[in-house]
């Protein structure tokens, strides 16, 4: 498996693996899923701005892909990013989450942002424990907040120090 930089024409995998997504799953709260178009506009807008948006390769294919964007627009948020990972329905337990989100962490640093959040739509349990093994700890759950395939759904927050320093919690 090869993690590179996501490229423009990327989008068609990525926007395949993300429907499955919004189709089945509740890890996001999307319920229609954005075009290759959008996509495409979105892999370029983050090579424009240098944001990190990766792409995980094996035999040639996409089979996986994170980006980390900053988790608010206003200033005084300016060095707390937010990921996103998702990877391909037929490629989910393979490890590739494993490697994928690290190397996110590693590129999110080297971008100078210094906290990562994770918002877990449904609190599903494999993104929480894939976070919790790479560092995040839990920041907090809103209940209830989304809904989807007739279901209430929570939220979970997680976060990671990218400093290395920690904090106390105390």
């Amino acid at each position: 498996m090869t993690i590179r930089p996501a490229r423009e024409d990327d989008a068609q995998a990525i926007a395949a693996i993300y429907a499955w997504h919004v189709a089945h799953g509740t890890a996001t709260f999307d319920t229609a899923a954005p075009d290759v178009s959008a996509w495409a506009a979105k892999l370029a807008d983050f090579a424009a701005r240098g944001l990190p948006f990766l792409a995980a390769e094996r035999g040639g294919e996409v089979v996986a892909y994170a980006y980390a964007a900053r988790f608010r627009d206003r200033a005084a948020y300016a060095h707390t990013c937010e990921d996103s990972i998702y990877v391909a329905h037929a490629a989910r337990g393979s490890g590739i989450g494993s490697v994928l989100l690290p190397a996110l962490i590693a590129a999110a640093r080297a971008n100078g942002f210094q906290q990562m959040l994770a918002v877990i739509g449904g609190g599903e349990p494999a993104s929480v424990a894939l976070h919790a093994k790479c560092g995040f700890v839990h920041a907090g759950r809103m209940r209830n907040v989304g809904k989807k395939f007739g279901r209430l759904l929570d939220t979970v927050y997680m976060q990671c120090d990218l400093t290395g320093e920690g904090w106390d919690n105390g």
